[in-house]
């Protein structure tokens, strides 16, 4: 069998937020309207949005469908699912604090799924601006005591951002945007 070695690019799937805003339209060009367009998945087999291919000897085809028909494109990795979800994001209000499981975790609890390691690359965001990253919490009792007395700002870890910084979120991170 001959592989095929062309760059494979995709239809994004983009959603409507409730936080989103309209750069992804405005200054990425994404062809969807509206003021509340909050992501796009550009690389994603999810099956919350399935990414296109947009040409070539695949075109029309789902990533998913593409995983799952031709592994050897993707090194044959032997994995049953695609790994990975890019999103470029753009949220003009805060976001809901959140925490992810791990794999072990998530295929025990999850319906089998994987778990959620995030790694953020900040293209751009406005001065002062932060993220949730962690808490501050110094033991279990702490963060159960800061957490039922509503002490959310002296819980709650701010980390200052600029445009070029990169975040690892670990599963089990306390985070928001």
């Amino acid at each position: 069998m001959i592989m095929n070695k062309d760059i494979i690019f995709l239809t994004p799937v983009c959603t409507h937020n409730i936080w989103g805003g309209t750069r992804l339209n405005r200054e990425f060009g994404y062809p969807i309207e509206g003021d509340d367009i909050g992501e796009c998945w550009g690389i994603s087999a999810h099956p919350n949005g399935d990414g296109t291919v947009a040409s070539g000897a695949y075109k029309g085809m789902k990533l998913s469908e593409l995983w799952e028909k031709h592994p050897e494109l993707f090194g044959d990795t032997g994995m049953d699912r695609f790994p990975l979800l890019v999103k470029i994001i753009d949220a003009k209000d805060d976001l809901s604090i959140q925490v992810h499981p791990d794999d072990a975790y998530a295929k025990a609890h999850e319906n089998g799924s994987l778990g959620k390691t995030e790694c953020w690359f900040i293209l751009d965001c406005k001065e002062n601006a932060t993220l949730v990253v962690g808490h501050n919490a110094k033991t279990k009792e702490e963060l159960e005591q800061m957490i039922h007395e509503g002490r959310w700002k002296e819980f709650i870890r701010e980390i200052p951002i600029k445009p070029g910084d990169f975040i690892q979120i670990d599963p089990g991170t306390v985070h928001a945007i």
